[in-house]
């Protein structure tokens, strides 16, 4: 019982953990599959905000810019499932990216094409030929690609434009330059040019986005991780509590044979210290299982474990153990050695 409720409290940590650093990982490495250098924004947004408001006719004007390779606008739909359409200009995008891997199909034909990643496809089980239903109108699924370049969902940018009512208006500017080197440079020349616009390097951007991501997160991880090793506190504190009633004869007898209380002490612990290792043991098996079977029930959820985690989660549990443990084990060294024989 111990041992079962020590491995629920590390799984659980894990999971929680886990899942928020796959979400972030996967999100950061979609935004850095982009292949630019810096990243425009609207006025109005914020890092994990989306929104419209840069005019199209931006993107030429920086086009135009010496040092610039290349520049890309897009337009970003959420949708109900928490998944957001991306319509972009699929040619001009696939070249900044370095190409993309098509797994299935090819790029946009028609006004209402779509173009998913393989997770999203797994997740949605479609396949090139048939119809996804995205803003409101069913459109159909012309390519599947490898994940990790920008977004899950492509559609064509004028379409989204039309559809929401945006015409001309994007959510994001990328940007590649012809030497990633002169970064800095171009962004201070751009923000010289678009004072009251967010002007980002890739790079800054994600860590600006992790750090937020994260801090949204941080309460409702701690609450859990509160819960967890409360849990772990308690069904210690009375297994070693209910071991120390059952066992009130033999530390008589210990006790009685000469044995220090700090000798009874150590005998609670180190049986603490055993549950609680097998309990790690059997919540990291747990929780890789459970990786798994998230992974293959859904696939949109990422859950990615660090090193880090498994090495606080254990640290937690015997934390817990040991604090639930003290209590019993006092109790246990301040018995009277004739009244427990008694």
């Amino acid at each position: 019982m111990t041992v079962a409720a020590i491995a629920v409290e590390i799984c659980l940590i894990l999971l929680i953990w886990g899942t928020t650093e796959g979400l972030v990982q996967e999100a950061n490495r979609r935004k850095a599959g982009t292949g630019a250098d810096i990243l425009i924004r609207p006025p109005t947004s914020s890092t994990n905000s989306r929104g419209v408001g840069l005019s199209h006719e931006l993107i030429d004007e920086i086009q135009a810019l010496a040092g610039v390779k290349l520049a890309v606008g897009a337009i970003v739909q959420m949708q109900s499932d928490t998944n957001t359409i991306t319509g972009v200009e699929m040619e001009k995008f696939a070249q900044m990216a370095g190409g993309l891997d098509y797994l299935k199909g090819g790029p946009f034909k028609g006004r209402f094409d779509v173009v998913v990643d393989e997770v999203y496809a797994k997740h949605k089980e479609v396949t090139v030929g048939e119809s996804l239903r995205l803003l409101n109108r069913d459109f159909n699924v012309v390519g599947i690609v490898e994940t990790g370049k920008l977004s899950r969902i492509f559609v064509p940018l004028k379409t989204v434009q039309e559809l929401t009512g945006d015409l001309g208006q994007l959510s994001q500017i990328y940007v590649k330059l012809t030497d990633s080197e002169q970064t800095q440079v171009m962004i201070a020349d751009l923000k010289k040019r678009l004072p009251a616009t967010p002007i980002f390097s890739m790079e800054e951007f994600i860590s600006l986005f992790t750090a937020e991501t994260k801090g949204m997160a941080k309460e409702f991880i701690a609450v859990v991780v509160g819960i967890a090793i409360s849990v772990g506190f308690i069904v210690v504190l009375l297994a070693m509590y209910t071991a120390v009633l059952d066992r009130i004869r033999e530390i008589g007898i210990l006790k009685s044979l000469g044995a220090s209380p700090f000798y009874i002490v150590r005998i609670f612990l180190q049986e603490a210290i055993v549950l609680t290792t097998l309990g790690v043991l059997v919540g990291i098996v747990f929780g890789h299982g459970a990786q798994f079977l998230i992974r293959s029930s859904f696939p949109l959820v990422m859950v990615q474990f660090l090193e880090s985690h498994i090495a606080w989660a254990a640290a937690i549990s015997f934390i817990g153990s040991i604090l639930g443990t003290i209590y019993p084990a006092y109790r246990a060294a301040s018995l009277d050695a004739v009244d427990a024989l008694a």
